[in-house]
């Protein structure tokens, strides 16, 4: 009898607790403000759109995809509308090596595709084959041709080949030369970047195979089969190819010390080794929102423009002796959320935030191109990818005779 009695009871409990929780569900439906079809409540846009950086973590991080995620309010959520009327690119700062712009209103996937394909897929030319005749250095041969390998080269990669087979030509080799002694009775020598020698002709050295072959009055066959010099060329002629820097330390030679090399740049890619990446580096972050949901005044006001380390607030005077605090630089902002540790007053005061559709792209060429140049070889990059994925879902497609 006491079970009976005691599953009757738990039964009772739980239908309590059930109608309670229906009443408040109903309770919360009624007062909902009235929101028009066609668009969404503040709350839900606000979850939609920005990512909301509490004192213990961020929330809203989510993006939604799916075009009908609202289509109960009679909204549509495609990426693809409104990507065509929305998309727009802002460029905030532009200098020799170095590029920030404002990429609005897209995706991020997209955003972190194109971050990708300026980092890996986008080619250069680099070092790849090291050619040592002499070597007394305190560094080792694999070590000199590692660090050769990662001095970027000022050469259009556009006006090459990709060196698909072992015959390096004109349209897929660049040789230099490196030939540096330190004389016995000098000081030691730094060996630097621009020491390299642009050979247009090919490489110098002859084959190890031909050597007792080839008889003095013909030419030795050398590790290229250059046609014709690169210096010829109309491309060259007025932008001769050496390193991107002068200044890059190579090695250290002591007296007596020397070392004569040749090295071969071909075309490649940054998927294959860093050494073809054009960027050093990129990256990007969403844009700050930081909005004062209280005024915040005097004594308060100083406080908070001491707090923030990187002088987002500043402080403005509004008259009869007060003062108020003012967001003045919220791209500066890093979210460090330094702000809102003070207590819970203070995040109930200062709402910080990140938009989803608005990405702060900083870019450092490694000299190899000019950052805009950089940015539409991207773009075009980006560009054939989805032609293809396009052309693939369209085979796919199509039903079988």
């Amino acid at each position: 009898m006491s079970s009976d009695n005691e599953d009757t009871t738990s039964s009772s409990e739980s239908e309590r607790a059930d109608s309670v929780e229906e009443n408040a569900t109903l309770e919360f439906i009624e007062n909902l403000s009235d929101v028009p079809m066609g668009r969404l409540p503040s709350n839900i846009e606000f979850q939609r759109t920005r990512v909301d950086c509490k004192a213990d973590a961020p929330i809203h991080t989510d993006t939604f995809q799916y075009s009908g995620a609202y289509s109960s309010m009679r909204v549509e959520n495609s990426f693809l509308d409104n990507f065509c009327d929305n998309f727009r690119v802002e460029v905030i700062r532009l200098t020799e090596d170095e590029m920030e712009f404002d990429m609005i209103g897209i995706d991020p996937a997209l955003a972190n595709a194109f971050r990708r394909i300026l980092i890996s897929e986008v080619p250069t030319m680099a070092i790849e084959k090291v050619l040592i005749a002499n070597n007394t250095s305190v560094i080792q041969d694999e070590v000199l041709a590692h660090r050769l390998g990662l001095i970027p080269i000022k050469a259009d990669p556009r006006l090459f080949e990709y060196a698909e087979n072992n015959t390096a030509s004109e349209k897929n080799t660049i040789v230099f030369k490196l030939h540096v002694r330190c004389e016995r009775s000098g000081q030691r020598l730094s060996v630097k970047s621009k020491e390299l020698i642009w050979l247009p002709n090919g490489s110098e050295f002859p084959l190890e195979s031909q050597d007792s072959k080839t008889g003095s009055s013909s030419k030795p066959k050398t590790y290229t089969s250059f046609t014709c010099s690169q210096d010829s060329l109309p491309e060259f002629s007025g932008n001769p190819i050496a390193p991107a820097l002068g200044d890059i330390l190579i090695a250290r030679l002591g007296p007596g010390q020397e070392i004569e090399l040749e090295a071969h740049a071909v075309k490649g890619i940054g998927k294959t080794h860093s050494k073809w990446s054009p960027v050093t580096p990129v990256w990007y972050k969403m844009l700050p929102e930081i909005v004062l949901l209280e005024d915040i005044e005097d004594q308060l006001a100083e406080k908070l423009v001491a707090i923030c380390p990187v002088k987002v607030f500043d402080i403005e005077d509004i008259g009869k002796g007060k003062k108020r605090a003012t967001v003045a630089r919220p791209r500066a902002c890093t979210l460090c959320r330094e702000c809102i540790r003070e207590g819970k007053g203070w995040e109930n005061a200062i709402s910080l935030r990140r938009k989803k559709d608005h990405f702060i792209f900083t870019i450092e060429s490694s000299g190899v191109f000019p950052p805009e140049v950089l940015v539409t070889e991207a773009v075009k990059i980006l560009e054939e990818k989805c032609d293809r994925k396009e052309m693939k879902a369209r085979e796919n497609s199509r039903t079988p005779d």
